[in-house]
């Protein structure tokens, strides 16, 4: 798996799961606090959209996940 592919997974996990632990309709509900991760992951999604810098793929790329192929 590539690092783009992984930074999706990673997002897409965390804010589900975030929403799932914070949203009061849900079974799992835990406390409304944890919107404050999903909107934290959205933010760091939209920022690096226009800066090209993000946390997680420095880790990624320092544990060795390949990166995709350019302009891909």
């Amino acid at each position: 798996m590539t690092i783009e592919r992984t930074i999706r997974v990673f997002a897409g996990l965390f804010i589900l799961a975030s929403l799932a632990l914070g949203a009061p309709g849900s079974p799992l509900f835990v406390n409304a606090n944890w919107l404050w991760v999903a909107a934290f992951v959205g933010a760091n999604l939209l920022q690096s959209a226009f800066t090209r810098f993000c946390p997680l793929e420095i880790v990624l790329r320092r544990l060795g996940v390949r990166p995709g192929p350019a302009g891909a």
